[in-house]
C-alpha cells in the first residue's frame, strides 16, 4: 500500500533541485506519494524541467515562507508561521502525510517538529539518530547527533532506550545482535568513573535499564563494531558526525590522487574497481538518507544540507519505513515500561 511523505522542498542548499530529483526517484522506486512543500511558483518551475514527474504521484503544496540555514532557529520558527517546515509537519499532524523530510536548518526542524507534533509521553527531548558503517560489516547507531547540544543525564537515559528500539526495528534479522543491541555511552575512557559530570551521572541511570549496556565506549568504537548503539549529547555527537564526514572526503581525495599517480596504480584500480565502488558506497552519507528525530508523535527525518537527489530519495524511503514500522508506539511502550521498572527498583 502506497504511503504519503511530505518533503520540505525549500530546505537543502540547492533547493528545490535535489528535493524534486529525490521525489521522482522515490515515487518510482519506493511505492510512495510525495508532497513537495514550498513556494508554488519556485517548486513548479523546477518541476517543469522533469516532464516524467507528470505521471508520478507527486504534488506541490504551497508554503509562502522558508527558513534559511543561517537563521536563528527559535526566532525563525516564531516569525515564519507559514514556513515549508511548519506546513509540511502540519500535514503529518493532521494525517495527510505519514512522515516529513527536510534537508534544511536542523535546529529549526527540531524546534518546529517538537512544537507541531509534540513528544511521546516520557520523552523530554527528541534525538537525532544516524547510522555509521563499521569495520565488522555491521552498523552502529549514534544519538544524539545535533538536536540537543546541552543535555541532562535523564536525556541520555531516554536516548539509550530509543536507540535500542530503533536498532532492533530497522536491523531486525540483519545482524546477530539486532534482537538485543549492545548499548554504549560515549566517554573519554571505559572505566565507570571516567568522563564529565554528565556522562558519569548518565552512566548510573542507563545501567539501571533492562538494556544490554556495555558501559562507557570511546571514539574509536564508533567504527569497530563493538557497540550497536552509542549514546552522547548533541554537541559531542555532531562534532563526531562532522569529523567523520570530513575524514571520508579526505580519504577519497587522497586515495584518488594516489591511484592516479602512476600507470601501474591506474591498472590496479581498474582491476579492483568494484571493491572501490563498494568502499565509496558504504561510507557515502547519501546512502543512509537522513537522521530520524526519535521521540516525536510523528515521523520527521532530517537530511544533510548538501543532500543530492539520492540522499533525498533515501530519506523519503527511511520516512516511509519508519511510518510503516510503528516505531513510535514501541518507543512509547518501552519508555513507559522502563520508567515503571526504575520506579519499582527505587521503592525496593
Amino acid at each position: 500500500m502506497s504511503i504519503t511523505i511530505a518533503v520540505d522542498a525549500m530546505g537543502a542548499d540547492r533547493a528545490p533541485k535535489p528535493e524534486i530529483e529525490g521525489a521522482i526517484l522515490a515515487a518510482r522506486q519506493c511505492d510512495v506519494r510525495v508532497l513537495l512543500v514550498g513556494q508554488q511558483d519556485v517548486v513548479s518551475a523546477e518541476l517543469a524541467h522533469h516532464p516524467e514527474a507528470r505521471s508520478l504521484p507527486i504534488e506541490v503544496v504551497h508554503a509562502s515562507e522558508f527558513i534559511g540555514m543561517d537563521e536563528k532557529a527559535a526566532q525563525a520558527v516564531k516569525q515564519k508561521r507559514d514556513s515549508s517546515m511548519r506546513v509540511g509537519l502540519r500535514l503529518v499532524k493532521d494525517g495527510t502525510a505519514s512522515g516529513f523530510v527536510s534537508a534544511g536548518n536542523t535546529g529549526a526542524a527540531m524546534v518546529t517538529a517538537k512544537m507541531v507534533l509534540g513528544v511521546i509521553p516520557g520523552v523530554d527531548r527528541p534525538a537525532l539518530a544516524t547510522v555509521f558503517p563499521t569495520a565488522a560489516n555491521t552498523a552502529t547507531i549514534m544519538l544524539d547527533v545535533g538536536a540537543n547540544v546541552d543535555c541532562k543525564p535523564q536525556n541520555l537515559q531516554q536516548f539509550a532506550i530509543m536507540g535500542d528500539i530503533y536498532f532492533r526495528t530497522i536491523f531486525s534479522g540483519r545482524f546477530p545482535t539486532a534482537s538485543h543491541p549492545r548499548v554504549g555511552l560515549l566517554s573519554v575512557g571505559e572505566e565507570e568513573t571516567k568522563g564529565n559530570d554528565l556522562t558519569r551521572d548518565a552512566f548510573q541511570l542507563i545501567k539501571c535499564l533492562p538494556l544490554n549496556f556495555l558501559g562507557n565506549v570511546e571514539g574509536r568504537d564508533l567504527y569497530n563494531g563493538r557497540a550497536d548503539v552509542i549514546v552522547c549529547d548533541g554537541f559531542v555527537g555532531n562534532v563526531a558526525l562532522k569529523v567523520s564526514e570530513g575524514l571520508v572526503e579526505a580519504v577519497r581525495a587522497i586515495l584518488k590522487e594516489s591511484l592516479q599517480s602512476s600507470f601501474t596504480r591506474q591498472m590496479g584500480y581498474l582491476l579492483a574497481r568494484e571493491a572501490f565502488k563498494d568502499f565509496k558506497k558504504r561510507l557515502d552519507y547519501s546512502e543512509y538518507g537522513g537522521a530520524p528525530l526519535l521521540g516525536l508523535k510523528g515521523v520527521a527525518i532530517v537530511s544533510h544540507g548538501s543532500s543530492n537527489g539520492t540522499a533525498i530519495k533515501n530519506a523519503i524511503r527511511v520516512a516511509a519505513e519508519f511510518a510503516r514500522s510503528g516505531l513510535n508506539e514501541k518507543i512509547e511502550h518501552e519508555i513507559h515500561a522502563s520508567r515503571e521498572q526504575v520506579n519499582a527498583s527505587e521503592k525496593d
